[in-house]
């Protein structure tokens, strides 16, 4: 697998995602200012990739104010995790790594700075080595979906470019053809950034998987026609209820599934189950600038001075989702009742 981000001897290293396929570039992040762009940018991207860039990014914060007593290091870690944050209101798992890192803060605040400051790369590494983990967990659970002959459609991008392991999505697919089963993938192309032409087709080709790539309004003729028999997707939250935000369109794949009668799952871990947020209405959701939508690359495609929306995510009811693919297990309705039996924790 492709590695999205490294931690080495204190250097930390993203994949600029935003420049694949054509070229592959790693960009070293030298502040937490250049951690928050990259995020904001979609350099590095994906919910469970966000967890761990947050937790590396908050080392890169703190680093020079390690001579702080630790009671002001601490709080002036809030500000800077507060700050990281902000650049990607939508997906949980980023507040999720953040989150975690203050508390390990807080919990060896009787120390120096500086041994606080070890304390936390040693969390951070450990956040990197589960999410690997967590992914490997979600292949097992989701592998006996797959067989052979199955046709998976697959909406943006919840592969090994979204995590530090074989994605969300894609490790169901990963780990069963690992295991030698032959099948089809279709991946969606995403618009507007064209995350599952950019990213998912070249992930999954490059790693031997037979993938097709259609465009996204051929969803529902793929359907139509058989070669879709099982949906696969991510997503960057998971309400109480199951409503899930996931990449914008996702929704409307969900609404075809249902159509055609072919089961959608989502897979994701238990960091991005949101026990707080009770539905879907109570997920922000990310607005993002009007040229990804005017252009297409370099290319303008919409007229000058016309309205624009261009949201990054919609949300899925849960009565669409057949259920969820998690490193306990796929998780079946009622979800308001099973989410929080498996993850109020």
């Amino acid at each position: 697998m492709v590695q999205t981000i490294s931690w080495k001897d204190g250097t930390l290293t993203f994949l600029d995602q935003t420049k694949l396929p054509v070229e592959v570039v790693y960009e070293k992040q030298t502040d937490i200012r250049q951690v928050w762009d990259a995020i904001r940018q979609l350099r590095v991207r994906g919910a469970p990739a966000l967890g761990v860039a947050g937790a590396y990014g908050i080392l890169l914060g703190m680093r020079d104010k390690q001579s702080l007593p630790a009671g002001a290091f601490i709080d002036e870690m809030k500000k800077e995790a507060a700050y990281l944050n902000s650049s990607r209101p939508t997906a949980v798992n980023l507040s999720w790594g953040l989150t975690r890192m203050v508390r390990k803060a807080e919990s060896v605040g009787n120390r120096k700075s500086d041994e606080i400051w070890a304390e936390l790369e040693k969390e951070a590494v450990a956040i990197h080595r589960e999410d690997i983990d967590l992914c490997r967990r979600i292949g097992e659970s989701g592998k006996s979906l797959i067989r052979d002959g199955t046709g998976v459609l697959t909406h943006c991008n919840a592969g090994a470019l979204c995590s530090t392991g074989i994605g969300t999505a894609t490790a169901p697919m990963y780990t069963a053809f690992g295991e030698g089963r032959r099948f089809k993938v279709y991946a969606d192309e995403t618009r507007p950034l064209l995350q599952g032409a950019r990213l998912t087709s070249w992930e999954l080709q490059q790693a031997g998987l037979d993938v097709t790539l259609i465009c996204d309004d051929m969803a529902a003729f793929m359907m139509s026609k058989g070669f879709v028999n099982l949906v696969i997707t991510g997503t960057d939250r998971v309400a109480a209820n199951g409503d899930t935000a996931n990449k914008i369109g996702t929704m409307g794949v969900a609404i075809l599934a249902d159509h055609f009668h072919i089961p959608f799952y989502i897979a994701c871990p238990s960091s991005t189950f949101d026990m707080n947020t009770a539905t879907g209405d109570g997920i922000p959701i990310e607005e993002r600038n009007a040229d990804e939508v005017l252009f297409f690359g370099e290319r303008r495609t919409g007229p000058e001075g016309v309205h624009v929306r261009n949201p990054a995510f919609d949300v899925t009811p849960h009565e669409l989702i057949t259920g969820f693919i998690t490193e306990n297990g796929i998780v079946g309705p009622p979800f308001s009742e099973n989410l929080r039996r498996a993850f109020s924790k």
